[in-house]
């Protein structure tokens, strides 16, 4: 039996879907506003165990479980933020009962209220949001999509939505070095300058913008907010660009892989993870591959580094830059691209690409 141990956090995102792969019954005959009103009762639910992960650096194998907090989206904005804490020290209790020596929180329960410091301070076991490794691999995402579409990143003009959060700080921070214009697009005009003056003194010319408009020129666009609903619609976008959806739920409108065949949309990449990997359980994913988040929470565990990583709002980029290294080491790597729960293949990319090119020559944004 492993000594390396962890357990991840998830909840329902697309909340009858999600809803139905524990439940089949109740995602088929309850609604989602029902969901949404008995997910306040319910509690932490134990999802799987996770075996074969193993490191291709020193063999080691680790050991996790799935839970999941039953809150969803809506109902974790609803609900005070104190009731959400406790659910989620409830399901930390849960991963301390089950054997796990680290906590990884996904989704909106690494961002709600102080993105994870509060449920840190309250549980013995260390915690970590995953945050840093999906900075690092955002990044790098988008670095392979740009290659893909044939987009020069040092000519590039890139978008970061959601610009002065824990993760599109960050990113937008790493980007500022590599492209020749950052847009900063957030809510709060001084927060937004705040992350201008972090990202000046490098290659690229930096404006900020609280109008979602202001993604219209955008070769590349990185979005992270923390919206419940999707703030990234086919207008927004020209032919040619790419999106790289980093956000759960997702920021781009379903309507843009229904409207725009000349625009491509990434979920921010998928990770192969080491070893025979079986979660058992189908978290919507292909065999062997995770989240980002996910991933972090088991290479730091497989590094033997049990201690708070990722908390807090606040993330370095010498943080996400040692994450990124210690996820290589032990064989964890970037593999392919999803858009909407559906592998992007090269083909679809080339189409992507032809139909740019041709729109090109008609296309006005619609203001």
């Amino acid at each position: 039996m492993p000594d390396d141990t962890f357990a991840f956090i998830i909840h329902p995102i697309q909340i009858k879907k999600d809803v139905a792969r524990k439940y089949p019954l109740l995602g088929k005959i309850l609604s989602e506003r029902q969901i949404n009103f008995f997910s306040r009762f319910f509690p932490p639910v134990y999802l799987s165990e996770i075996e074969g992960i193993r490191s291709a650096a020193t063999g080691r194998e680790l050991r996790g479980w799935l839970i999941a907090c039953p809150f969803t989206p809506p109902t974790m904005l609803a609900l005070p933020v104190e009731t959400v804490y406790k659910k989620i020290v409830a399901c930390g209790h849960m991963a301390e009962e089950l054997g796990a020596r680290l906590l990884g929180l996904g989704a909106y329960t690494s961002v709600v209220g102080d993105a994870g410091q509060t449920i840190a301070d309250r549980l013995a076991l260390p915690v970590t949001t995953g945050d840093s490794y999906t900075i690092a691999m955002a990044v790098e995402a988008i670095r392979e999509a740009a290659r893909a579409m044939d987009i020069s990143m040092p000519e590039a003009t890139v978008a970061v939505v959601g610009a002065t959060g824990a993760v599109g700080k960050t990113c937008a921070i790493m980007l500022a070095g590599e492209c020749a214009r950052l847009v900063l697009v957030g809510r709060r005009t001084e927060a937004l300058e705040g992350v201008r003056e972090q990202c000046k003194g490098q290659a690229a010319r930096v404006s900020t913008s609280t109008d979602m408009n202001a993604i219209y020129d955008a070769d590349l666009i990185l979005t992270v907010t923390s919206a419940v609903h999707a703030v990234i619609e086919p207008r927004h976008l020209k032919p040619g660009a790419v999106v790289c959806d980093v956000a759960r739920p997702r920021d781009v409108s379903r309507l843009v892989a229904d409207q725009r065949d000349d625009v491509l949309v990434i979920e921010g990449g998928m990770i192969e993870v080491p070893g025979p990997v079986d979660f058992h359980f189908d978290f919507g994913f292909p065999p062997r591959m995770s989240y980002a988040c996910m991933a972090e929470t088991m290479a730091l565990a497989l590094e033997g580094r049990y201690e708070d990583y990722t908390i807090g709002k606040d993330i370095t980029v010498a943080q996400a830059l040692e994450i990124s290294r210690i996820a290589a080491k032990h064989g964890f790597r970037l593999s392919g691209f999803r858009s909407f729960e559906a592998e992007v293949t090269p083909e679809m990319i080339a189409t992507v690409r032809e139909r740019a090119i041709r729109n090109r020559k008609t296309w006005s944004p619609a203001l």
